[in-house]
C-alpha cells in the first residue's frame, strides 16, 4: 500500500528536473547592455557583431560578453558609466543604418543561452523604464472610414451612371441626385455596397443621407484599437527594445511600457508618428471630378492630383532604406492588391506623372480667447513627382526624402500604418534604483512569508511538514518556470499573488494531514491513514481551488495591468500547488513510509 509505479516517480522527478531548468536563468540577474537592431530588419552577421565591438573597444570601454540575440546585437558592460560610453559612441557611428537602444538584458552564461532558455520579464515597477500613455484620435478613425464610404459611393453610382455628388459633413454623408427617379436605385446601390449603414431619404425628394450605425462606429474604434496595438508592437520590436508591453487601456487609450529602457527620445518619436504614403496621378487637364491641389515640399512645385489613390501606406509590405547617386531613397514592396493596382496603372499611364504624397498627422497647441487649445492638423506634401517611365508592379522607389526622414519612414512603413493617429497624454520615466528597491522588498516578503509558512509546518507536522516545505519550494520554482516559459512579466501585484500563493499552497496538505490524523485518533493502520489522509480531503481540495480558479480566471479575464499581474501569478499558483500538494508530497511520502510496517506516523 501507498507506493506509485517506478514510473510515476520517474515522471514527478523528470518534472521538477524541468521546473529547476527554465528557472535557472532567473538566478543571475540583469546587467547594463546596448541592444543594436538594423533600420532594414535584416539580421547581423558575426562579422558585424565584431565590427560593432571593435568600435566600442576603440571608445576605452571593454565589453563583459557581446553576442547575436534574433539577429540583434547585444553588447553587455559591467556598469552604466561603460554603458553610456558605449551608446553614445555607436549611435554617432552608425544612426544611419541601426538604431542603438541602451537597455538591462538577463546576464546569462553562454550555455544557458545556448539552450535557448530566457528568465522571466520584470514589469516596469519592478525593473524601471519609460512609461508611455497614448490616446487614439477615435475621430479621425471614424472620418477615414466616412471618406473611403465616400469614394466608394461616388464610383458605384457614377458606374451606374447616376449622376451625383457625395458630400462628407461631420459624420453624415449627402448624396445629391439629379431627380428623383434615382433615389431608389441608388439607395439599392449603398445598400448592397454595406448593409449595415443607416440610410434616410432627403426632405427634397432627390437626395440620400447616410449615417454608420452604433455597431459600426464601435467595430471601427475597436479596429482602430486592434491594428494599432499591432503596429506599435511592430515598431517597437523592429527598435531593439525588449520586452515591450503594449496593451489597450479602456476606451480610446494604450499603454506603452519598456522596461530597462534608459533613452526614451527616440522611441517617442516613433510611437507617436503617424507617416505614411499615398500614390496619385498627377491631374494634367485639370478637368478631372474631385483632384485636389496639393503643396510640394521644399523645391517640389504643388501640384492637382486626381482622387482616386493608386496604393497607400497600408499596402506596402516591405520598405528599405538605400541610396541613388548619393540620395536616400525609399525602396517601396506593395502586398498583391497594391501591387496589381499599379501594374494597371503603369500600363494604361506611361509618360504621365505620378506624385507620392507624405501625410503626417500633429497636434499643436494654440490660444484662442486666451485659451489654450489642441487641434488637429493633417500636413499632405509632394514629396516626388515623375514621369512613368515603364510598367512596375510591386517593386519601386521613391526618393525626395532626407536621411533620417528615409530612415524613419521605412521603419514606420515596415511596421505597419497607424490606423488612427495617436497622441501622447502621459510619460513616466522609472529609475532602475526604484525598480530594484521594489524587487528588494518584494522578494523580501516572499522570503519572510515563505519561511515563516516552512518552521510552522516543520514544528506543527514534524516529518510531514517538512515534507510540505519540499512542496513549496517546488511550488516557488515551477512558479517562475512557467513565468519563464511563458514569457509573461513579473510585477509587484504578482509578487503579492505569490505571496498569496505561499500561504494558500500549504493549505491542501494541512487538510491531508488533520485527516491522517482523524483516522490515526480512530484506530486506523498508519498505511490506511495516509491512504484515507490523501483520498478522502481531495474532494474538499478540489473544490476549495477551482472556486478560487475561477475568480483567477475572471480577473485575468476582465481585468487590466496590474489586476492581470495579480492574476496570472495566483492562476499559475494555484495549478502548481493542486500538482505539488497532492502528487508531489504524495510520492515523497510513499517512498518514506509506503510499503513498510509502522507503528506510528511523525504527523
Amino acid at each position: 500500500m501507498n507506493k506509485y509505479p517506478g514510473w510515476l516517480n520517474a515522471l514527478v522527478f523528470a518534472i521538477l528536473l524541468a521546473g529547476c531548468l527554465f528557472a535557472l536563468p532567473n538566478l543571475y540577474g540583469s546587467v547594463e547592455a546596448v541592444q543594436i537592431a538594423a533600420n532594414d530588419g535584416e539580421p547581423y552577421s558575426e562579422a558585424r557583431l565584431e565590427e560593432f565591438v571593435d568600435t566600442v573597444e576603440a571608445a576605452g570601454v571593454t565589453p563583459e560578453a557581446a553576442y547575436l540575440n534574433d539577429g540583434r546585437v547585444v553588447i553587455r558592460f559591467d556598469s552604466v558609466d561603460d554603458q553610456e560610453i558605449a551608446g553614445e559612441e555607436l549611435r554617432n557611428a552608425y544612426s544611419r543604418v541601426a538604431n542603438v537602444a541602451t537597455t538591462l538584458t538577463p546576464k546569462l552564461p553562454a550555455w544557458v543561452r545556448a539552450l535557448g532558455l530566457n528568465p522571466m520579464s520584470l514589469g516596469l515597477d519592478l525593473r524601471g523604464g519609460v512609461y508611455v500613455l497614448l490616446e487614439v484620435d477615435m475621430g479621425t478613425a471614424i472620418e477615414s472610414r466616412l471618406r473611403g464610404y465616400q469614394d466608394d459611393f461616388n464610383d458605384r453610382l457614377r458606374d451606374a451612371r447616376i449622376r451625383n455628388r457625395v458630400d462628407l459633413d461631420g459624420r453624415t454623408i449627402t448624396v445629391r441626385l439629379t431627380g428623383s427617379e434615382d433615389v431608389q436605385r441608388a439607395t439599392d446601390i449603398i445598400r448592397r455596397a454595406d448593409q449595415d449603414v443607416l440610410i434616410a431619404e432627403g426632405a427634397d425628394g432627390k437626395s440620400l443621407t447616410v449615417r454608420m450605425s452604433e455597431t459600426q462606429i464601435k467595430e471601427r474604434q475597436d479596429f482602430a484599437i486592434e491594428q494599432n496595438l499591432t503596429t506599435l508592437r511592430n515598431r517597437v520590436n523592429q527598435l531593439g527594445v525588449a520586452e515591450p508591453l503594449v496593451q489597450r487601456q479602456g476606451v480610446d487609450r494604450i499603454v506603452v511600457q519598456l522596461p530597462g529602457v534608459q533613452d526614451p527620445n527616440q522611441l517617442n518619436d516613433i510611437l507617436t508618428a503617424t507617416a505614411t504614403l499615398e500614390f496619385r496621378l498627377v491631374d494634367t487637364t485639370g478637368d478631372e471630378p474631385g483632384s485636389r491641389r496639393y503643396p510640394g515640399r521644399g523645391s517640389e512645385p504643388s501640384q492637382l492630383l486626381k482622387r482616386q489613390v493608386i496604393a497607400s501606406g497600408d499596402q506596402i509590405i516591405d520598405a528599405r532604406v538605400g541610396q541613388d547617386q548619393g540620395r536616400p531613397i525609399v525602396s517601396i514592396t506593395l502586398d498583391s492588391a497594391g501591387g496589381e493596382r499599379m501594374l494597371e496603372t503603369t500600363m494604361s499611364n506611361l509618360r504621365k506623372p505620378m506624385s507620392t504624397v507624405f501625410i503626417e498627422t500633429k497636434r499643436e497647441k494654440i490660444v484662442h480667447n486666451g485659451v489654450e487649445e489642441t487641434r488637429t492638423i493633417k500636413v499632405e506634401e509632394i514629396v516626388n513627382t515623375a514621369t512613368i517611365q515603364g510598367v512596375f508592379k510591386d517593386r519601386f522607389q521613391i526618393s525626395g526624402l532626407t536621411g533620417p526622414e528615409a530612415v524613419n519612414l521605412a521603419l514606420l512603413l515596415r511596421a505597419g500604418a497607424l490606423a488612427a493617429p495617436v497622441f501622447k497624454i502621459d510619460e513616466r520615466t522609472i529609475g532602475p534604483s526604484l525598480g530594484q528597491d521594489n524587487i528588494d522588498r518584494g522578494f523580501n516578503a516572499i522570503k519572510i512569508g515563505f519561511l515563516a509558512v516552512i518552521v510552522f509546518m516543520g514544528i506543527y507536522y514534524r516529518a510531514f511538514g517538512l515534507i510540505a516545505d519540499v512542496a513549496l519550494f517546488s511550488n516557488l520554482i515551477f512558479i517562475v518556470a512557467l513565468l519563464s516559459i511563458l514569457g509573461a512579466s513579473l510585477t509587484l501585484p504578482g509578487i503579492a499573488g505569490i505571496v498569496l500563493t505561499v500561504g494558500m499552497a500549504v493549505d491542501a496538505n494541512v487538510l491531508i494531514f488533520e485527516r491522517i490524523r482523524e483516522e490515526l485518533s480512530a484506530g486506523a493502520s498508519p498505511q490506511t491513514a495516509i491512504d484515507s489522509g490523501y483520498g478522502k480531503a481531495l474532494s474538499s481540495i478540489t473544490d476549495a481551488n477551482v472556486t478560487t480558479l475561477i475568480a483567477a480566471i475572471v480577473l485575468f479575464a476582465l481585468g487590466t495591468g496590474p489586476i492581470k499581474g495579480f492574476a496570472i501569478t495566483l492562476l499559475l499558483g494555484i495549478v502548481t500547488s493542486m500538482f505539488t500538494a497532492i502528487v508531489g508530497t504524495r510520492a515523497i511520502a510513499n517512498l518514506a513510509f509506503g510499503g513498510r510496517r509502522l507503528q506510528s506516523l511523525p504527523v
